[in-house]
């Protein structure tokens, strides 16, 4: 079989945990740097996934094994609160709460998972959905990243969703110059210092 893009499985799980810890590092390999290598994967690719798996895509290798993914909410407000209600109850046993302020690197990271409503900015409310994206490093600069980014796109134009963001870390080049040729645009978030947030409409590519 050829490599495709197709929709999410539920027995993709483990392979998309592992793709996010193996992209976490400003698209590099994170694994190590937390104290589980699912830390990653529990706050920016599980609850997706779970939550919300009509919006998820992989790409298959054509083995049936997932090597990248796109992934996200059409509406980030209702996903907060569902984050809240329903994600950090089902991972309670799994981290501790941070120390505050943030001393290791676990502590940066868990102060993000229990505090959901970081994601909804009012300077961000026109563009209601958001995304996130990985590829392995070896299936990038191929077209497939497009394409996964066409079929999130996809699914919100058929949920009535008129534009969508995303954050990412301003020392990924690469990944910004990807950005910027489907069409992405600077968001403006004064109070984001370490993130940059980029925003289209959810017209086809």
């Amino acid at each position: 079989m050829q490599p495709a893009i197709r929709a999410y499985r539920p027995e993709d799980l483990d392979t998309i945990y592992d793709i996010c810890v193996r992209t976490a590092d400003a698209g590099g390999d994170a694994r190590g740097q937390y104290s589980s290598d699912r830390l990653m994967g529990d706050i920016f690719a599980a609850p997706y996934v779970i939550l919300e798996p009509e919006h998820a895509h992989v790409l298959d290798d054509g083995t049936g094994t997932a090597v990248g993914y796109v992934l996200g909410t059409a509406d980030t407000a209702r996903f907060a609160q569902r984050y809240r209600d329903e994600w950090l109850p089902a991972t309670a046993d799994r981290y501790p709460l941070p120390q505050d302020p943030p001393v290791t690197p676990d502590d940066r990271m868990l102060a993000l998972h229990y505090h959901p409503e970081r994601m909804v900015s009012p300077e961000l409310a026109d563009y209601p959905a958001h995304l996130h994206i990985d590829l392995l490093p070896e299936w990038q600069g191929k077209g497939w990243g497009r394409g996964l980014i066409g079929a999130f796109l996809a699914g919100l134009r058929a949920a009535g969703v008129p534009r969508v963001h995303l954050g990412m870390v301003p020392t990924n080049t690469s990944a910004r110059a990807f950005y910027d040729r489907l069409g992405f645009v600077e968001l403006t978030v004064p109070d984001a210092t370490s993130v940059t947030f980029l925003g289209r409409d959810t017209s086809p590519l």
